[in-house]
C-alpha cells in the first residue's frame, strides 16, 4: 500500500517528469545523429560510386569495351573500382547479357531486371538496401555522338564499413545518453526533494497549530501556492474558532435561559413551603409567578426545538404556491390583539397582488416574529407598517416600526442566538432572544435575505426578500 502511496506522491511525479525531460531529448537527439550519420553516408557513397562509375563507362564507351572485354586498362581500373568500395561490377550489353563480371561468377549470363531495364531506357538508378547492408547503382553507357545507349554499368557496393561505423557511433551515443540519464535523474532527485520541501512542512505546521506547540498561524510563504494554502487554512481556523465559541456561548446562553426560570420558582416555592400559614391572596400571587415562569420556560424550549427543526429540515421544505397578500392579513390579524393591548397601530399595504412558491408554516412563523418584535418593541401607542411589493423575481415585506430601535453597534448580532440589544426591556417583555434567530433561518431557507436598519429612539426597518419561485 505503501508503495502505491509513493507513486501517488507529488515528489515521485515530479522526479518521474524531470527524468524524462532530461533523458527523452538525449534518446532523441541519439536516434537523430545516428539517422543522419545513415543518410550522409550512404548519400557521400552514392556520390562517390556514380562519380568513379560514370568515368569509367565513359572509358569503356571509348574503348568499346563490351565487344573486346580483354583491355588490361579498363579490366584493373574495374577490379579497382570493386576492391575499393568492397562490391561487385557488371557490365551488360544491349542483349542483357552479362560481359564481365569482377566476381567472374555470371559472365555470359543474362540478366533482366527492373533497374536495368530502366537504365536501358536512359535513366540512372540507385537503392539502398539497410537490411542487406549494400548499395546498388545501374548506369546507361551512351555514345556520345548517336546518344545510342551501348549497354549498362551495374555496380553493387557493400556499406559494412558505414555499418561498423554506424555502431560504434551509436555506442558511444549510448553511453552520453546514460550519462546525461544519470545526471538528470540526480538532478531531478534534488529538485524534486527541494520544490516538494514546502508542501512537506504544511502538514507538520498544522499538527503545531492544533497542538498549540508552533505559532498561531500556519505561515509557509516559500512559493505562491503554499501561502495561498497557509492563507486559506488560518481563515478556516478563524472561523472553526469563532464556531467553536458560539457553540459554547450557545450552550451557556440556553443553560442560563432555562436555569433562569427554574431558579426564581425554585424561590418562589420555598418561600411558600418557609411560611407557616400563606394567605390565600399571597399563596395567589406567588402560583401566578410560578405558572408566569412556567410559561417562560416553555417558550423558550418551543422556541428551541423550532431552531432545531430549522436546521436540521432544511432540504425538507414543504414548498407550494402561497398567496403572500393573504398570508399577511392572517399575521396582522393573529397578533391584532398584542397591539391593541399596547394601544399600537397595525397598518397593511399591498402594492399588487403577488403569489410564491414557499414553505407557508415556516414563512409564516418567521414574518410573525418581526412583526411580534416590532409590537413588544415598541413605544406606547406607536405604529407598526407592513408593506409588499414585488418584481419579476422577489417579493419584499417590509416590516416598519416606531419603537425603541437597535443600538448600531448591536446591528450586527441581533441574529445570534440569545442575543439582546435591550436585556430588561426583553425580560419585561418575555422574549427569550431566539425570534430573530428562527426568522433568518427561515428566510435562507427560502434562498431569501433579510436586512435590518435602526436608529435608537427612532424606530426599525426590517426588510425581507424572498424569490417569487424557490431555488432548490
Amino acid at each position: 500500500m505503501k508503495k502505491f502511496k509513493f507513486y501517488k506522491s507529488l515528489k515521485f511525479r515530479i522526479f518521474f517528469w524531470m527524468l524524462l525531460i532530461g533523458i527523452l531529448p538525449g534518446m532523441a537527439f541519439r536516434a537523430g545523429i545516428l539517422k543522419t550519420y545513415e543518410n550522409k553516408a550512404v548519400s557521400n557513397r552514392r556520390i562517390d560510386i556514380l562519380s568513379q562509375a560514370k568515368i569509367l563507362g565513359t572509358q569503356i564507351v571509348t574503348y568499346d569495351y563490351l565487344n573486346n572485354t580483354s583491355l588490361d586498362v579498363i579490366n584493373a581500373q574495374l577490379e579497382l573500382l570493386s576492391n575499393i568500395y568492397d562490391g561487385r561490377v557488371l557490365l551488360i550489353n544491349s542483349n542483357f547479357v552479362i560481359v564481365k563480371d569482377t566476381y567472374n561468377l555470371d559472365a555470359g549470363k543474362a540478366i533482366i531486371s527492373e533497374e536495368v531495364v530502366k537504365s536501358f531506357k536512359g535513366e540512372e538508378i540507385s537503392k539502398y538496401d539497410s537490411q542487406n547492408r549494400y548499395i546498388e547503382m545501374t548506369i546507361p553507357l551512351t555514345d556520345s555522338k548517336t546518344e545510342e545507349i551501348l549497354g549498362v554499368l551495374l555496380v553493387s557496393v557493400s556499406t559494412d564499413s558505414i555499418e561498423a561505423n554506424y555502431e560504434y557511433l551509436k555506442d558511444n551515443a549510448l553511453v552520453i545518453v546514460v550519462a546525461c540519464g544519470i545526471v538528470a535523474a540526480a538532478l531531478a532527485m534534488l529538485l524534486s526533494q527541494r520544490l516538494v520541501r514546502p508542501l512537506g512542512r504544511i502538514p507538520k505546521s498544522i499538527d503545531e497549530v492544533q497542538t498549540g506547540e508552533g505559532e498561531e498561524a500556519l505561515s509557509i510563504s516559500d512559493y505562491t501556492e503554499t501561502e495561498a494554502i497557509s492563507r486559506a487554512f488560518n481563515e478556516m481556523i478563524k472561523r472553526m474558532q469563532v464556531i467553536d465559541q458560539s457553540r459554547q456561548e450557545f450552550v451557556s446562553n440556553v443553560s442560563h435561559e432555562l436555569k433562569t426560570p427554574l431558579t426564581s420558582m425554585k424561590v418562589l416555592a420555598d418561600s411558600l413551603l418557609g411560611q407557616g400559614e400563606v394567605p390565600v391572596e399571597l399563596y395567589k400571587e406567588f402560583m401566578t409567578d410560578i405558572a408566569e415562569e412556567i410559561e417562560r420556560e416553555n417558550k423558550i424550549i418551543n422556541d428551541l426545538l423550532s431552531l432545531v427543526k430549522m436546521d436540521k429540515s432544511a432540504g425538507n421544505l414543504n414548498i407550494e404556491a402561497v398567496n403572500i397578500n393573504e398570508l399577511l392579513e392572517l399575521i396582522l390579524k393573529r397578533v391584532k390583539p398584542i397591539a391593541q393591548k399596547q394601544n399600537i397601530e397595525l397598518v397593511m399595504e399591498s402594492f399588487r397582488p403577488v403569489t410564491a412558491e414557499i414553505d407557508e408554516v415556516k414563512l409564516t412563523l418567521a414574518l410573525t416574529n418581526l412583526v411580534e418584535n416590532a409590537i413588544k418593541y415598541n413605544k406606547e401607542e406607536g405604529w407598526v407598517h407592513v408593506s409588499l411589493n414585488a418584481d419579476h423575481k422577489y417579493f419584499f415585506v417590509r416590516v416598519e416600526d416606531s419603537g425603541i430601535g437597535i443600538p448600531e453597534e448591536d446591528l450586527e448580532h441581533i441574529y445570534e442566538r440569545f442575543y439582546r440589544a435591550d436585556k430588561s426591556h426583553s425580560r419585561e417583555i418575555g422574549g427569550t432572544g431566539l425570534g430573530l434567530a428562527i426568522t433568518r433561518s427561515a428566510i435562507l431557507m427560502h434562498r431569501g435575505a433579510i436586512k435590518a436598519h435602526s436608529k435608537v429612539g427612532e424606530g426599525t426597518i426590517f426588510t425581507v426578500r424572498i424569490p417569487l419561485n424557490y431555488i432548490a
